[in-house]
């Protein structure tokens, strides 16, 4: 089969290349071996981890998270989830950066609000201040903001996560416009977190230009988690791919595929 050659550059967070633009989540499968399975079909080389709802060796008479996705294979990434406080966000990745042996880039998340999952964006700017102060990488979640992601790039993330829609809802990319100003805009890597619930979806963020997408419930909660990661694997190439290529205009009016000169009379 020939291979289509094309010009790419690789994703780059924190000074390390990457090749897969996918990253996944770790939690919500029926248990390890479907988590190590589905993280496989992804594709996926970072992999976040729910540090205060996740054994990473903090409990040593638990199964540990870390024997399906080992750190020697993947890139880990620590999340904040579930913390509703700079204060907490923080004590949580310095907690992280303990069991990791030092490990310092993390996905910061602060939320606001415990029905809709949104980020609480004054205690986010907060808690990315002192990260980044005390050494950290931080990947942060945020609000399809323009004007927010613009300053957490300036303090220094290493890469801002617009959501698309509220986390594991599902719902797809709700408002294409926002993200294409921060990616327009941004040179740091975007990546959509959050919002995804199918293939499109995941294919539809690439083809915006976003560098990357991290997700979780769409592959965790598929019926078939481990083909599902396989198919978003597949779309987050395919979006990449159609992005790179650069679609076609739109018109209001049809054009013949087959030119009309030189018809036979």
């Amino acid at each position: 089969m020939t291979q289509i050659a094309y010009d790419d550059t690789p994703l780059i967070i924190a000074g390390k290349e990457y090749h897969s633009r996918l990253l996944v989540g770790s939690g919500k499968y029926r248990d390890l071996e479907e988590t190590r399975l589905a993280t496989e079909a992804s594709g996926a080389e970072i992999i976040t981890v729910a540090v205060r709802r996740s054994n990473i060796g903090q409990n040593p008479d638990e199964p540990n998270l870390l024997d399906a996705i080992p750190a020697n294979k993947y890139t880990i990434l620590p999340n904040t989830a579930a913390c509703y406080t700079a204060e907490d966000a923080v004590r949580t990745c310095r907690l992280a950066r303990e069991l990791l042996d030092g490990h310092n880039l993390v996905k910061l998340e602060v939320l606001g609000d415990e029905k809709t999952l949104f980020p609480d964006v004054r205690q986010t700017l907060k808690a990315a201040e002192i990260l980044i102060k005390d050494g950290f990488n931080v990947m942060v979640y945020t609000s399809d903001d323009l004007i927010i992601a613009r300053e957490l790039e300036s303090m220094g993330c290493v890469a801002v996560m617009p959501l698309a829609a509220p986390i594991g809802s599902g719902l797809g990319i709700r408002n294409p416009h926002n993200l294409q100003f921060i990616i327009d805009e941004l040179k740091v890597p975007v990546l959509v977190d959050a919002g995804v619930g199918t293939a499109s979806d995941a294919a539809v963020a690439m083809e915006l230009g976003c560098d990357g997408i991290l997700m979780n419930s769409a592959i965790a909660a598929a019926r078939n988690p481990v083909l599902m990661a396989s198919a978003m694997k597949k779309a987050v190439e395919a979006g990449r791919e159609a992005f790179l290529a650069g679609r076609m205009p739109r018109k209001r009016y049809a054009s013949a595929s087959s030119p009309l000169e030189g018809l036979v009379a």
